[in-house]
């Protein structure tokens, strides 16, 4: 049972340490909105990641050959939808900054939690590489070729936990600089780079597994 909690623990924090464009739309979209609605993005994301370590346990090898043939296309849609989230935030930006009462105005009709909290849990989802990468781990680690159900179990519910951890850092991280940035120009020059970095990302995760 340990051995399940550790490495569930170890494969959770390293699907979700590394930065990319969805960790970066959430630090942006907390800075901009509230911690509430930036940890229910943060769950969003730990529940994708939870999903996807639960079918790596279940089906394992067989399900990771299965999404294969859709890893393409499915990488294409998750670009294009953060490429979109970073055009539409850079354009709220500018627009907030030219037109500050707008701006105010805007800002008081936030996304509703539950829909951050669907809105990044899908495009987390649109990557089926996650699913590869639990299968690998557990195929690597597991000491019989049949883990008793509780070992499962702690092994999702560890990687989970080690996801939501680390996004809900992100969120706090976001919420911090949105304190910080208080004033019109700050707000803007993040929400460009922001959008610059997600963008880049976007694009890097399609070119760099390009056939």
């Amino acid at each position: 049972m340990t051995a399940a909690l550790v490495a569930g623990l170890l494969a959770g924090y390293g699907i979700a340490v590394p930065v990319g464009a969805v960790g970066t739309y959430l630090v942006a979209l907390t800075a901009r909105t509230s911690w509430k609605i930036g940890a229910c993005a943060a769950l969003g994301v730990a529940t994708a990641d939870g999903v996807y370590a639960l079918v790596a346990v279940l089906g394992g090898s067989a399900l990771a050959h299965a999404v294969e043939p859709v890893t393409h296309p499915l990488r294409w849609a998750a670009a294009s939808v953060l490429v979109v989230l970073a055009v539409r935030g850079a354009a709220t930006a500018v627009a907030h900054h030219r037109e500050p009462r707008a701006a105010s105005r805007t800002e008081r009709t936030p996304p509703r939690p539950a829909r951050a909290f669907l809105g990044l849990w899908g495009v987390t989802m649109m990557n089926p590489l996650t699913v590869v990468y639990f299968a690998a781990l557990v195929l690597g680690s597991q000491t019989s070729a049949d883990p008793p159900p509780l070992e499962r179990a702690a092994f999702v519910l560890a990687a989970f936990a080690a996801s939501a951890s680390w996004q809900l850092l992100l969120a706090g991280g976001g919420a911090l600089l949105g304190r910080l940035l208080t004033g019109s120009r700050g707000r803007l020059v993040t929400a460009l780079a922001s959008s610059a970095v997600m963008t880049a990302l976007a694009l890097r995760m399609v070119l760099q597994h390009h056939p």
